[in-house]
């Protein structure tokens, strides 16, 4: 081989490599939640998908492009909100139910986790086509008989590259909540 060719050889390289990365890529892709796809791609980069509980009292936002709040001063008082939810005309229990009912229509959403005792529920959002979790936090807030509120964060995992859904699946949410507990509120 020639000195020439060796080089574009040697120069050829660097392609051939990200063309076999991104065909890995869009293997995993296509794969999606099954075996060897991409959810456990992100498993490995990122950890679980799921992070964690939120203290609504303590939270102090990063402000990033991943997350978004919705939730009262006197619920989250050392956090901005991006949406202040109303008081609905429905009791606790019935709000998480509505809550629970439009995580269930919302495409690639799962319950993760209940807290039994308490009012918080986590749910595992994924984005359509690199499935990219966010972990849904929603707190529900008694005020007072038969009325009700919610705090409701949304967190993606960092260095998940795609652009921000946070913000369009908070206002998804808050929307099919009001529509559902105003629903729920005249047919009493």
């Amino acid at each position: 081989m020639t000195g020439r060719a060796a080089a574009l050889s040697l120069a050829a390289f660097p392609l051939v490599l990200l063309l076999a990365v991104l065909a890995a890529g869009a293997v995993m892709v296509a794969r999606g939640e099954e075996p060897g796809g991409i959810e456990e791609a992100w498993l490995a980069l990122l950890g679980p998908p799921d992070l964690g509980p939120v203290d609504f009292a303590a939270l102090r936002r990063v402000r990033s492009k991943g997350d978004a709040l919705a939730c009262a001063a006197d619920i989250c008082p050392k956090a901005q909100a991006d949406a202040v939810p109303p008081v609905y005309a429905v009791a606790g229990a019935t709000l998480r139910e509505i809550v629970r009912s439009v995580a269930e229509r919302e495409p690639r959403t799962a319950l993760v986790f209940t807290d039994r005792w308490g009012e918080q529920d986590r749910y595992v959002a994924r984005t359509a086509v690199l499935r990219c979790p966010d972990t849904v936090t929603v707190e529900i807030v008694g005020r007072g008989e038969g009325r009700s509120s919610l705090a409701l964060y949304i967190r993606s995992q960092a260095g998940c590259p795609v652009p921000a859904t946070s913000h369009g699946r908070l206002t998804r949410w808050l929307d099919g909540i009001a529509a559902a507990a105003g629903a729920e509120a005249n047919k009493g």
